[in-house]
């Protein structure tokens, strides 16, 4: 039952990381120029919904690496 729990939850926040990092503005020199990205980058600081999709993101990955643990340690130690 738990591990049916974690499993849903971390289908969820797998989804939800990938959104979320394609969601983020490229910062250049990277894959992202390949793609076209970091062209039109601003050398200002990051706006209000930059930084909350930072914190969002943050917080989801987070989430992400304790489903992550919690499953590794229900399967080594389920008897």
């Amino acid at each position: 039952m738990l591990e049916t729990v974690f499993t849903v939850l971390l289908m969820i926040t797998s989804a939800l990381m990938i959104l979320l990092v394609l969601l983020h503005k490229g910062r250049g020199g990277g894959l992202s120029d390949m793609f076209g990205g970091g062209v039109s980058s601003s050398l200002g600081g990051s706006s209000v919904a930059e930084r909350n999709l930072d914190r969002f993101t943050i917080g989801i990955g987070v989430i992400w690496f304790a489903c992550v643990i919690a499953l590794g340690l229900l399967l080594a130690y389920q008897n």
